[in-house]
């Protein structure tokens, strides 16, 4: 953990680059890797290709992210945490947004360790001997 999970409307699929936005977050968390093991960091997208926005009378778009982090971490970590993350998410998109009706959202969603089950052997290479 953590896990950074983005919906995006299929009409910005070609001007969304996500590949350069999940680079920008893993620099964010792994900025913090005795917060977040770098190991389990992991990005994800699912284009959405069902959806209607506002009155949809325009091409309106939109990007909702989600990070899961495991409990425990104090709220003044995760408010920096996501703070800095919806800000990579506003800088990576104003030139989106400067062109086209786009709205950003992003939630913090906190898992109890009951009932999760990981097995990775990513971690390991992580180790700091």
């Amino acid at each position: 953990m953590p896990h950074f999970i983005v919906e995006y409307t299929d009409n910005i699929k070609n001007e969304a680059n996500l590949d350069k936005l999940f680079e920008e977050v893993h620099q964010v968390l792994m900025s913090k890797d005795t917060i977040f093991p770098v190991g389990g960091i992991r990005s994800r997208a699912i284009e959405l290709h069902d959806y209607r926005i506002a009155d949809g009378a325009e091409d309106d778009a939109f990007v909702h992210a989600v990070l899961k982090i495991g409990t425990g971490r104090p709220a003044e970590i995760k408010k920096e945490t996501c703070d800095a993350l919806f800000e990579v998410m506003k800088e990576h998109f104003s030139d989106l947004m400067s062109n086209r009706y786009l709205a950003l959202s992003m939630e913090l969603i906190e898992f109890s360790e009951v009932g999760t089950h990981k097995h990775n052997n990513i971690h390991a290479r992580f180790k700091k001997t």
